[in-house]
């Protein structure tokens, strides 16, 4: 019960291509790639935002926002 050797991994291997095809498994990879690529994009992204230098685009109005607070009862069992 060793480490399996090349032949058995080719054999999976065909098998794989067998019961998905070679288009599904082109398109599968394609999809992850862009996953990958848009993962980055975003890290990327976020990581400029946060200098000091860059501009909010978000704008403070004078709107108020009245509400009540209640007291929460906890009981312990």
């Amino acid at each position: 019960m060793g480490s399996f050797s090349i032949w058995h991994w080719l054999i999976v291997l065909l098998i794989i291509v067998l019961v998905f095809g070679t288009k599904k498994l082109r398109n599968i990879g394609a999809d992850l790639g862009g996953a990958v690529k848009g993962f980055k994009e975003g890290v990327k992204g976020a990581g400029e935002s946060s200098e000091p230098g860059a501009q909010s685009t978000q704008q403070v109005t004078g709107r108020t926002i009245e509400g009540e607070v209640k007291k929460e009862s906890s009981t312990k069992a």
